[in-house]
C-alpha cells in the first residue's frame, strides 16, 4: 500500500500493490505542468486506487483546488488505469523506476537517460502531442 496527496493535505490517496508501468516524460506540456523539466507517473489499475478531498481538472489534468499540486490524470474516466504523478507520494525514495522515457527529443543535455529504460524520441502511447 502506498499513500500520498496534496501539498496542503486536502487530498489523500492510496494505492495497493505495484504500478503497471512507470514512464518519465520530457514533453512541453509535462514540462509546462510541472514547472520542471520532466514529469514521472506510473499507471496502477483504477480498483487498486482511492482517493478523498476534492479534485479539480483543466485539460484531464487533476490537482487540488486548495494548493494547486498536481496529483493525476482525470482526462479518461472510463479507462482501466489511473495516472498518478508519482512526486506526490508520501514515501521518497519509493522505488519506483521508470521503464520507459518519452519525448527525449526535448530532454535537457544535462539530464541523462534513465538507465535500462526505453528511449522514445516522441510518444510511445497517445499520452502526450507536444
Amino acid at each position: 500500500m502506498r499513500t500520498g496527496g496534496c501539498l496542503c493535505g486536502a487530498v489523500r490517496y492510496s494505492v495497493r500493490g505495484d504500478p503497471v508501468h512507470v514512464r518519465r516524460c520530457h514533453c512541453a506540456n509535462c514540462r509546462k505542468e510541472s514547472g520542471s523539466a520532466f514529469t514521472v507517473y506510473a499507471h496502477w489499475p483504477v480498483e487498486a486506487f482511492e482517493v478523498s478531498g476534492e479534485i479539480s481538472s483543466y485539460d484531464g489534468r487533476g490537482f487540488c483546488p486548495r494548493c494547486g499540486s498536481r496529483l493525476l490524470d482525470t482526462s479518461n474516466p472510463g479507462d482501466t488505469l489511473i495516472e498518478i504523478r508519482i512526486g506526490s507520494l508520501d514515501e521518497a525514495p519509493f522505488q519506483l523506476k521508470p521503464d520507459d522515457e518519452i519525448w527525449v527529443k526535448r530532454r535537457e543535455s544535462w539530464i541523462p537517460p534513465v538507465e535500462g529504460a526505453a528511449q522514445h524520441d516522441e510518444s510511445a502511447t497517445q499520452h502526450d502531442e507536444n
